[in-house]
């Protein structure tokens, strides 16, 4: 595996991978890496060419410091799963590589109502943050591809509008949401739970499997959400939202009726122990 810590020499390499006809998959992480991170290299390895992937935990996301000096570092573990995962080339810049004009920026990127709504009413200014990232990251790697998972389900909505705006040809694809056998999703926060916290977590799943069980079975379409926000609540959880939405053009759009024949999710962020986790769940449909 090759290792590249300026994106000059990053991008040398890649001139010549793609002088050679070869396509480029590209997997963006913030490190920490778990299965889950590591099902998106092996669905990369199988469509393309070649795999990059990333590593940079991203200052301009974070609207709590404190989240950011708390974000988990293991490069050297990221690095044996990812010679293990067979990666080709993993790019390990720094914030003054990433960010050589500074962290302050004037560039605003049209999300629309996309960016106001569950993650983006409760953490103002990341989804910027994440557009903005995943740009320099998109300008600098130039893949054919881009996977990303779906439990981050709202922020991979806001990478397909920025492929959009920015009239990028990269396809994104996103994969399956990997789970714990006990079926809490996979995350890099998982690691700072206690031992207790963590046998606890795995409620957020079973309120999402509540929703699903209940959705379209003769009670009010947001039922199962009330009820789903009420149980966590009473474990111990302080959730921030449970909600039901739809996916319309790459946007989500709070239920107001019964739906139609479209893709639905339910979604959840609650913090427990200290850390927040999210996850969702497609009802019906698919993305």
């Amino acid at each position: 595996m090759y290792l590249f810590k300026r994106s000059t020499d990053l991008k040398k390499h890649l001139d010549l991978v793609r002088k050679s006809n070869k396509s480029i998959g590209f997997v963006p992480t913030m490190g920490a890496l778990h299965a889950g991170h590591l099902s998106l290299i092996q669905a990369a390895r199988q469509e393309n060419d070649v795999v990059v992937c990333s590593i940079f935990v991203n200052p301009t996301q974070f609207n709590d410091p404190k989240d950011f000096e708390k974000y988990p570092i293991t490069i050297e573990e990221d690095i044996k799963k990812l010679n293990n995962a067979s990666t080709d080339i993993l790019f390990l810049p720094s914030v003054e590589e990433m960010y050589p004009e500074g962290l302050e920026s004037d560039l605003h990127y049209d999300f629309g109502d996309l960016e106001t709504i569950l993650e983006g009413k409760f953490r103002p200014g990341h989804f910027q943050g994440v557009g903005r990232i995943v740009h320099k990251l998109l300008d600098i790697v130039q893949p054919d591809q881009l996977f990303m998972g779906q439990k981050d389900l709202q922020q991979c909505l806001i990478i397909r509008r920025l492929l959009f705006v920015t009239h990028s040809p990269v396809k994104l694809v996103v994969c399956p949401t990997e789970r714990e056998s006990d079926g809490l999703a996979m995350s890099s926060r998982n690691a700072r739970l206690s031992p207790a916290a963590r046998k606890k977590a795995v409620a957020i799943y079973q309120a999402l499997l509540h929703i699903k069980n209940n959705f379209g079975k003769g009670l009010h379409f947001m039922e199962g959400a009330h009820e789903a926000f009420d149980a966590l609540k009473k474990q111990g959880f302080e959730p921030e939202y449970v909600d039901i939405l739809q996916v319309d053009n790459d946007t989500l759009l709070h239920l107001d009726q019964p739906p139609g024949n479209t893709t639905v999710v339910a979604a959840v962020a609650a913090w427990l122990d200290g850390v927040r986790l999210i996850d969702n769940m497609i009802l019906q449909g698919s993305l």
